[in-house]
């Protein structure tokens, strides 16, 4: 699947493994999703194009590039995607956030938007869309959506785990969708958790249950 990125870098792996655990306090896996995502972010934004820029040093004029006037939006899926934004926003200062809210409606199972607010100039952003788990791929299918009916052109999805169902849904409702993903895990259970997962990842960022 050429729009799957699954990174395999050693920082993000062993940070995973201490995310995954059980015991891990909430205060801990907070800032371990926060770090995993700047790392992931590093990864995501490769693509970015540059231009040629001068810059005058303390000694002499050096020939430099910067990212050519890229618009980017990250755009969180609420409330685990909350999470996943201070880690990117550090990357990158300059970036919009815009959210997204969801909730499944219990009759059709399907996600029901509550809340949407972007930025103004959204239409001319690319953008990130980011939870950390990727399960049905129903919540971040919609999104991509929602993006698109705004006048997004560009979207990618950066999502910790994801599971083979979540990631099949998206390839179906939208190929050109490019994923990131730090583990892509064996399948869903009867309750729609990712196994071997780590749980629901909005309880233990918030320490709710």
């Amino acid at each position: 699947m050429s729009n799957l990125h699954v990174f395999d870098h050693p920082l993000i792996q062993h940070k995973l493994s201490i995310l995954r655990d059980k015991d891990t306090s909430s205060k801990v896996f907070r800032e371990l999703v926060g770090e995993i995502a700047m790392l992931m972010c590093y990864e995501a934004t490769r693509d970015l194009p540059l231009e040629e820029v001068e810059v005058e040093t303390p000694v002499a004029v050096a020939h430099c590039r910067r990212i050519a006037g890229k618009k980017l939006a990250v755009v969180p899926i609420l409330r685990a995607g909350l999470g996943m934004v201070e880690g990117m926003v550090a990357m990158m200062p300059g970036v919009k956030v815009g959210h997204v809210g969801l909730y499944r409606d219990p009759e059709t199972l399907e996600p029901v938007k509550y809340y949407f607010k972007m930025p103004p100039d959204i239409a001319e952003r690319d953008a990130i869309i980011v939870d950390p788990m990727l399960a049905t791929g129903g919540s971040a299918a919609a999104a991509a959506q929602f993006l698109k009916e705004a006048g997004v052109k560009h979207i990618k999805l950066m999502s910790i785990i994801g599971a083979p169902e979540g990631v099949e849904r998206m390839h179906a409702e939208h190929p050109d969708v490019d994923i990131y993903l730090a583990a892509l895990d064996d399948h869903l259970n009867e309750h729609g958790y990712i196994v071997p997962g780590l749980g629901d990842a909005g309880d233990r960022i918030f320490g709710t249950k």
